[in-house]
Formats: structure tokens, C-alpha cells, sequence
């Protein structure tokens, strides 16, 4: 299945907290978007591996997205290197995706910004037709590289190189972090699992205040923002209207 847009990130509920919105927009103009997740997250101080990877499950289908899947590199230890890139280049290629939204490039979770490089030099190195890869069933693969990766922005603040109107998604959005029931905090919910920096009100609080900043930037109630290695150039300027 070739994708229009694959969001790749370090962890279960990345993309849903980062760039959910965006994906959620572009299904709504008709394309095709993935996830891929690259560990399951098994380090989390609250939860399972095997919760999250439900969780995961049950985002996707709220997301409503064409595919889901996960590297299973070892979350907090996997590395940029040949092998995590031979990991992952056999997915960009199987999925050929023209965009690869990806973790920001630094963060205040080190696996962000390593996250980060991993996947771009991924991206670069899967356009290389004399690294050769094959799919599940052993065929080889083409060659592949996408057009653009841009980074979604997370808890630290990055001034964005462009920023998405997800305002008529918003809601979407909430409801698929929300199926991360073991990360997040749920109303009325009697947890016995520790707390962690992700698991109180107070951070879905700022999830919503950043989404509503980057929103107030470009004149919406909520935004998703980006940065870009590449210089952006653009054919036509009504795109900014």
C-alpha cells in the first residue's frame, strides 16, 4: 500500500500527541496516512508493552488510518546506526510515502532527537538503490526516498517553520490520545499506577494550550507546528491564504 503521508516517532502516543491533527486534515482532503511506530514504548514508568500496544490499536481505529505498525527496536536503547537504518528503511520502502512526519528534532525525552536523526537518515538512505532490502515475503524492494520529512513539535518549544490548521479535528485528535488510558490522566479513573509527567491533568493542559499557541500564530483555534531541515519553496502563494 503506498501512503501519501507515514508518521514515524519513537514511541506509542507520539504521533498522537504531535501530529495527529495533521494526519486527521490531510484524510479529510482524501490521502492516505500511516503510522509506524518504532518501539512499544516498554520503558513507560505506567502500563504494558502489551497495553500499548492495544492502545495503539484502538487510536488507529479511532484515527480512522489506512496502516499501523511497529519496528519493535528497543525503546530508550536503540541507536542511529547501520542497523536501527536497515530496520526501518524496509518500511519507507514498503510504504513509499511522499511525506515522513517524525519526532522533533530535540527534545526533553532523549529518544525524541535520536528518534529524530534515525528516521531522516533513514529516509535518505532508503532512496539508495545499492542498499538492498526485501519485504515479508522476500521480494526484493525499489528503492524509495520521500519528498519532505518535517518534525512535529512535542513538549519542548521549537518555532516552527509552518504550522497546520487542526481546528475542525481537534476533538479527533483528543479522543485518540485519549485511548492511551494506562499514559494519560482519565477523569474518574482509580489508577493504581504511579504517577509520571505525562499522567496529570496539568499535562493535558499544556497539550492544549500549545496546540491553541500555535493555533493563535496563524489566526485558528488550534494548530500543530513543524520545522523543516530543508529549505520549504512553494509554486504558488495562495497556498498562504
Amino acid at each position: 500500500m503506498k501512503l501519501d503521508i507515514l508518521a514515524i516517532a519513537a514511541h506509542p502516543d507520539d504521533v498522537e500527541l504531535g501530529c495527529a491533527g495533521t494526519l486527521l486534515a490531510h484524510m479529510a482532503l482524501g490521502k492516505k496516512v500511516g503510522i509506524l511506530d518504532l518501539t512499544r514504548g516498554e520503558l513507560g514508568t505506567r502500563g504494558t508493552p502489551e497495553g500499548r500496544v492495544l492502545e495503539a490499536s484502538e487510536a488507529a481505529h479511532i484515527l480512522g488510518i489506512e496502516v499501523r505498525a511497529n519496528a519493535g527496536l528497543a525503546d530508550g536503547f536503540f541507536r542511529n546506526d547501520e542497523a536501527h537504518q536497515r530496520a526501518i528503511i524496509p518500511y519507507i520502502r514498503q510504504y513509499q510515502p511522499d511525506i515522513v512526519l517524525a519526532n522533533a528534532h530535540s527534545d526533553r525525552h532523549p529518544d525524541h532527537g535520536r528518534a529524530s536523526e534515525l528516521i531522516s537518515q533513514s529516509c535518505f538512505y532508503s532512496g539508495l538503490r545499492m542498499i538492498e532490502t526485501v519485504d515479508a515475503e522476500g521480494t526484493p524492494q525499489a528503492a524509495w526516498r520521500p519528498r519532505n520529512v518535517f518534525h512535529f513539535i512535542q513538549d519542548r518549544y521549537i518555532q516552527p517553520d509552518f504550522v497546520v490548521d487542526i481546528t475542525p479535528h481537534w476533538d479527533k485528535k483528543v479522543e485518540a490520545m485519549l485511548a492511551f488510558k494506562s499514559q494519560f490522566f482519565i477523569p474518574n479513573a482509580n489508577s493504581s499506577e504511579p504517577q509520571s509527567y505525562i499522567s496529570s491533568p496539568e499535562f493535558l493542559d499544556f497539550i492544549r494550550a500549545r496546540a491553541e499557541e500555535m493555533g493563535h500564530a496563524i489566526g485558528v483555534k488550534y494548530g500543530e507546528g513543524f520545522t523543516s531541515k530543508r529549505q520549504l519553496g512553494v509554486r504558488d502563494l495562495s497556498v498562504f491564504c
